[in-house]
């Protein structure tokens, strides 16, 4: 190429050299607990803030026992609650009617038929001693009762596809037992002191003195499986299940037909055995 050529070639149409992109740097991928730490959520509510909140908010409190599942404070209050309770009432109407009450159970058992009369009362005596560490025991007994509850819920979100751990499960079964719990075991308190010992009859009394149910219109000594199957249509039992379907809903991510079903289920298992024991006791459950 001529000199001139050279010249009038346009600077810019020179070829340029071609630019190397730069090389990114190999990084490790994070550890599993880096990934779960970052997309864990924290609660907005402390776990005092959720003991109020169940009952004017449930749907907002079960979305933040999804962030971080608790029930310790709520099984303690209602424990000590129903254990006060308990007490208060045997207190109320007496040990003597409580003995003639056991007595005149084991009077309808055929098995006490043929016992004598110093066997029958060693038997009454046995079973007020039972009942006394019975009552006493009674958180062991509501605790237990809690984690099986939590454990049927957690298993049944896991077959309906859900998403909660078995601390979830148990969250709702405590929160939604505590609301309905608690309130119901106040009524129970009020009646107590203002009614008279003498017109509280322990037979019927074996759930609490408040009836919010259609069994005030029946007698549970003559139909006492009747009795039974109609109290469950209470106000507070349906407020309990109502909580519950609506906390798996939230805290497993299921549907409000799935978290029913669970609900359901449950109650239908807890209605068989008390159907149970009053068919074979004689006394509503």
């Amino acid at each position: 190429m001529s000199e001139e050529n050279k010249d009038n070639i346009d600077p810019a149409e020179e070829p340029q050299e071609e630019q190397q992109e730069p090389v990114q740097e190999w990084e490790a991928p994070p550890i599993p607990e880096q990934i779960e730490a970052d997309e864990k959520e924290e609660p907005e509510m402390s776990e005092v803030a959720t003991l109020g909140n169940v009952f004017i908010e449930p749907g907002r409190t079960f979305e933040d026992l999804r962030r971080k599942p608790r029930w310790i404070i709520a099984f303690v209050i209602f424990a000590v609650a129903l254990m006060g309770f308990s007490i208060a009432f045997q207190q109320k109407v007496g040990e003597d009617a409580i003995r003639r009450f056991i007595a005149q159970q084991q009077d309808r058992s055929p098995q006490m038929q043929s016992a004598s009369e110093d066997q029958k009362r060693q038997g009454v005596e046995f079973a007020l001693t039972i009942q006394k560490v019975a009552t006493y025991a009674m958180p062991i007994f509501i605790l237990f009762s809690f984690l099986i509850g939590g454990l049927f819920y957690w298993v049944g979100t896991k077959m309906m596809g859900g998403t909660a751990r078995f601390t979830h499960g148990l969250s709702v079964f405590a929160y939604s037992t505590f609301a309905p719990g608690l309130v119901s075991t106040v009524a129970n308190f009020i009646v107590l002191l203002i009614k008279p010992a003498e017109e509280i009859d322990i037979a019927s009394s074996q759930r609490g003195l408040i009836n919010a149910n259609p069994t005030m219109f029946l007698d549970g000594k003559e139909m006492p499986v009747l009795a039974t199957v109609i109290s469950n249509i209470d106000l507070f039992v349906i407020w309990g299940l109502v909580l519950a379907a609506i906390g798996l809903r939230k805290v497993a991510g299921i549907s409000a037909g799935s978290a029913w079903a669970i609900v359901l289920v449950l109650n239908l298992i807890l209605l068989a055995f008390r159907v149970l024991g009053a068919y074979f006791n004689g006394v509503p459950s």
